[in-house]
């Protein structure tokens, strides 16, 4: 089995529904967020302040290639799918569309301050601002959408299993 991308806004799900997706098809499962913060031996959002979006970006795209010509489910982060070369890396790879309105992220998320781009306050604000901007992208890159508002983790992973076996 080649590996499965889930993409989506910060607080869409993946980090709920990429492990019990993994579990329900008998795959790994990883988080590149995860990922580069135990080879970096710190936090994104240390890096994010220490070295600059710019530099955390390049170090995230290297990951994410890397993890995806592996096999299991990927959870990228939110914005991974911006950065072109991860963009073309998924064509081909059935990649899952998170999607969640800012109402339901920001409920999820709550005052998270672990996430660089939100933090500063203003969180709803800021994911309304990122999800009219990476929406597009998200749906352009989308084999399988799934809206995830409201909805529990486990009738999700259904949802995502039944629309991948039919894709």
């Amino acid at each position: 089995m080649s590996a499965i991308a889930l993409i989506g806004a910060p607080g869409s799900g993946k980090s709920t529904l990429g492990p019990l997706l993994a579990q329900r098809l008998d795959v790994p499962f990883v988080d590149v967020d995860a990922v580069i913060e135990e080879r970096e031996g710190r936090s994104i959002r240390d890096i994010f302040a220490d070295d600059g979006e710019d530099a955390f970006r390049a170090l995230e795209a290297t990951v994410t290639l890397e993890l995806l010509t592996g096999s299991g489910v990927v959870s990228l982060g939110g914005g991974a799918p911006l950065t072109p070369q991860i963009a073309e890396a998924l064509d081909g790879v059935p990649t899952v569309w998170l999607q969640v309105d800012a109402h339901h992220a920001v409920t999820r998320i709550g005052l998270d301050q672990g996430r660089p781009l939100l933090a500063g306050g203003g969180i709803r604000g800021t994911l309304i601002a990122l999800l009219k901007a990476r929406t597009p992208v998200y749906a352009s890159l989308a084999t399988v959408s799934v809206d995830t508002n409201g909805r529990e983790p486990d009738a999700l992973v259904d949802v995502i299993v039944a629309a991948l076996e039919e894709a």
